[in-house]
This record gives C-alpha cells, sequence and structure tokens, in this order.
C-alpha cells in the first residue's frame, strides 16, 4: 500500500506538470528567500565584529576561504545529489531516488569529518601565512577553528535541504534554513557582547553562534524529512554503498566542489594582493563579500530551484519544458542583478556605514562597490548558464569558466594592474574584466549543450 503511494505521488510530481512559470516561481521563491535569510545573518555577524575592532572585521574577511571551501565542497556534492536524484524521480526510478538519498548523505558526512580534523591543525599556519598582526592572527584562529571542528551541522543542513529541493519541497527548505538562520541572529549579540549572563566571547561567540543555527536547522531537515518528505526514503538498515550511484554523484558534484572551491583560491590571493595597499583594504573586500551576497544569493537560490526542473525534465525527456526553463531562469537572474547593480551606484556610504566604517574604508569601498557591480548583470547570466550545464551532467563546463574567470583573468589583471597603477581603486575594474571573459565561454557552452542535447530530445 505505502510503495503504490510512494509511486503514484513520484508519477504527480509537480515539476512535470505544472505551468513553467508558476512552478519556476514556486520551487525558486522559498530557496531565495531563505538564501536571503542566509545573507542577512552573515552581515549581522560581520556587523556586530565590527563594532568589537576594525582587525576583528580583517580576521573574518582572511577567514572566508576556509568557511567558502566548506560551503564549496558541501554545496558541490549537494549540486551532484540533487541532480541525480531529480533525474531518477523524473524517470520513475524509485530505488534510485533511495540510493541517491543515502549515498550523498554518507558522502557529506564523510567530507564534514575530514574538515573536523583539519581544524585542529591547520588553522593556525593559514593564517600566520597571511599576516603577522597579532590581532587579527588570534581572532582568525578562534573564529576559524570553532566552524570547522563543529562543521557537521553545516554539512547535514545542506544535504537535508538538497532532498527536499530534489522532489519540489522548497518551502521545507526556507523554513529549516530560516530556523537557523533566525537563531544565529538572535544568538550573535548574545555572546559576542555577553548578554543575559552569557560571557563575552567576542569573534569565538560569533562562531559558536553560527553553528548553532546550522545544527538546528540541520535537526528540523532531517524530522522534515522523514515525516513530510515520502519520495525519499531515509534509511541505513542494511546499507551498502552503490558504486554506480556514487559515481554519478561525483561526476556532478566534483566539477561543482571544484567551480565553487575557486572561489577561495581567488580570495586568498585577492587578499595578498589588497594587503599590499593596506588592512582595510582586505576589510572592504571582506565587507564587499558580505554586501553583494545580497543580490547573488536569490540567484543562487534561483539556480539551486532550477537544476532539478531541469533535471526532473530531462529525465522525463521533455524539451519544451527545459528550454522554457532556461529562458526564464536566465532572465530572471540578470534583472535581479541589474537591480543589485542600481543599489550599489546608488548608496555605496550608507552600505558601508552599516559596518562602522572608517573615513578611510569610506574612500576604498564606495568607488569599490560601484566599480565592481557593474559586473554583477554578467555574473547573472554566467550563474543561469551554469544550472543548465549543471543539471544536464556537464558541470565541467561550470568548473571551466569559472576557472577562466576568477583564477586566470580575474587575479592577473588584479596583479597587474596594481602593479602598474599603485592604485587600489583601478584594482577593481579586475572584475568587470573578468565577467566579461566568462559570459563569452558561457555562451559557447550553453550552444553546444543546446545543439547537443536538448535538441536531439
Amino acid at each position: 500500500m505505502q510503495e503504490n503511494l510512494e509511486k503514484k505521488e513520484v508519477k504527480e510530481n509537480k515539476m512535470g506538470v505544472m505551468p513553467v512559470g508558476r512552478l519556476l516561481v514556486s520551487m525558486s521563491l522559498p530557496i531565495m528567500i531563505s538564501m536571503l535569510v542566509q545573507a542577512l545573518y552573515n552581515v549581522v555577524d560581520s556587523m556586530f565584529v565590527a563594532r568589537v575592532s576594525e582587525n576583528a572585521l580583517t580576521a573574518l574577511s582572511m577567514a572566508f576561504p576556509i568557511q567558502n571551501l566548506m560551503i564549496a565542497v558541501s554545496v558541490g556534492l549537494g549540486v551532484g545529489l540533487n541532480a541525480v536524484l531529480s533525474r531518477a524521480l523524473g524517470a520513475k526510478d524509485t530505488k534510485g531516488v533511495n540510493r541517491a538519498a543515502t549515498c550523498g548523505i554518507m558522502l557529506l558526512a564523510i567530507c564534514a569529518v575530514l574538515f573536523m580534523v583539519a581544524g585542529m591543525f591547520v588553522v593556525r599556519p593559514f593564517f600566520e601565512a597571511q599576516t603577522d598582526i597579532e590581532e587579527i592572527v588570534e581572532s582568525g584562529i578562534a573564529y576559524t577553528s570553532i566552524v570547522m571542528i563543529g562543521s557537521m551541522g553545516m554539512f547535514m543542513q545542506i544535504v537535508f535541504e538538497r532532498l527536499m529541493q530534489s522532489t519540489g519541497r522548497t518551502m521545507m527548505t526556507m523554513i529549516s534554513q530560516g530556523t537557523g538562520a533566525i537563531i544565529n541572529i538572535i544568538l550573535d549579540p548574545i555572546m559576542i557582547f555577553g548578554y543575559f549572563g552569557c560571557p563575552k566571547m567576542g569573534v569565538a561567540g560569533a562562531a559558536l553562534a553560527t553553528i548553532i543555527g546550522q545544527w538546528a536547522a540541520a535537526a528540523l531537515g532531517l524530522v522534515m524529512n522523514i515525516r513530510m518528505n515520502p519520495e525519499v526514503s531515509i534509511s541505513f538498515k542494511g546499507f551498502r554503498p552503490h558504486g554506480a550511484t556514487i559515481r554519478r554523484i561525483l561526476a556532478i558534484g566534483i566539477p561543482s566542489v571544484v567551480m565553487q572551491s575557486i572561489g577561495s583560491v581567488m580570495t586568498f590571493a585577492m587578499n595578498q594582493i589588497l594587503i599590499a595597499f593596506s588592512s582595510t583594504a582586505v576589510a572592504v573586500f571582506g565587507v564587499y563579500f558580505k554586501l553583494q551576497s545580497f543580490v547573488f544569493m536569490p540567484v543562487f537560490g534561483l539556480n539551486n530551484g532550477t537544476v532539478p526542473i531541469i533535471a526532473y525534465n530531462f529525465g522525463a525527456r521533455r524539451a519544451d519544458r527545459m528550454t522554457k526553463t532556461i529562458k526564464y531562469a536566465v532572465s530572471a537572474a540578470i534583472v535581479i542583478m541589474i537591480a543589485g547593480t542600481l543599489l550599489f551606484q546608488a548608496v555605496p556610504d550608507k552600505l558601508l556605514e552599516l559596518f562602522d566604517a572608517s573615513d578611510e574604508m569610506l574612500r576604498i569601498g564606495v568607488p569599490a562597490l560601484r566599480i565592481i557591480s557593474l559586473s554583477f548583470a554578467l555574473a547573472g547570466f554566467g550563474i543561469g548558464a551554469s544550472s543548465v550545464f549543471q543539471a544536464l551532467g556537464y558541470s565541467i563546463y561550470s568548473m571551466i569558466v569559472s576557472l577562466v574567470r576568477q583564477l586566470f583573468v580575474l587575479i592577473p589583471c588584479a596583479y597587474l594592474i596594481g602593479r602598474v597603477t599603485g592604485n587600489v581603486t583601478m584594482v577593481w575594474w579586475a572584475f568587470v574584466i573578468a565577467e566579461g571573459f566568462s559570459v563569452v565561454l558561457s555562451i559557447l557552452y550553453m550552444h553546444k549543450v543546446n545543439r547537443c542535447v536538448i535538441r536531439t530530445i
């Protein structure tokens, strides 16, 4: 009886029958909202830490590459899980759906353990390699060690959210992620400044608030999957790793991991370029990343809603629905990014003042936000194209585009511009140049995928 019910629900999944425009909104909007809340708590983290000191804020900027690496691994493998599970769902392969779920949980748990161990050994050398300013080093070590050692919550939060996204239950994703973010926002000032009898912990308090929020979201996500996601059965009774499923997840996930990990290398390299000008320039770069998340996170949410729709309809052999989804998603991404550009152009000083910006930070930061934001619309097209590559199993294209943009163009351009001009303001133009190159490459790959995959269905 239960098996027949599950088969009926799989057959009638909304990703195969709902009008595409309404489907994309229903899938993406809850994720976009939850990611905006996620961006909010990242900004709140930095706003409170900025009240400790500018060096503490710089420490968080220098910690970003490691944090981004953890996010890259979890989200990258989550993309692989999402695509494999949604494709199995579209093909009405119930066993394949459940194998993908259990193998995905196993893979992300192993990665979390590796980061937990690394958190005990690599953090101090990482910060001492970047600066000899003691306050920055000690603050960075305190924050990053806690975030890494407690990272199992983040990895499990991501995997349980991906399971719900894969079956179209993005509202539940919004609830679990939003709950974790709200808990983090509430705990931040209490733990950083020592309110209500809590000891004053500074940046370590920000880290503890972060991991508590992640563990809470993971626990809620597990409960929701067990009780409210009948198309996926999470059970490790008699479980054996399924080699073919793991290979499919990794084939899509590893390029996504590499693509997002490139951001860690880019951030580390940019920090080294900027520290030659001043530690304030590094702080500005860190603040920019926090602020731009308000623009990029909704587009990433759109991306997360798009991938399972394309993958499902690819499994169901519905090229018409795939094409409509791609057109709507890319157009929406560009519109969101244009709105972000207008915001950064209009009030960059007000945005920086959220972080108690000094006069020097305003001097460096205002032109930085205005220049970098000119690349947002180009980035919107690139993110939309990336969702297509990931959903169809061509994550390697996304990885190549990201490599070209961030390592082969952005970093060399930033370094050369900085050396030739000696002007930190000119360095920010490297972002615009890099996005221009990535758009050209994305268009070429989109044409190839359309010709070789979508038109052949």
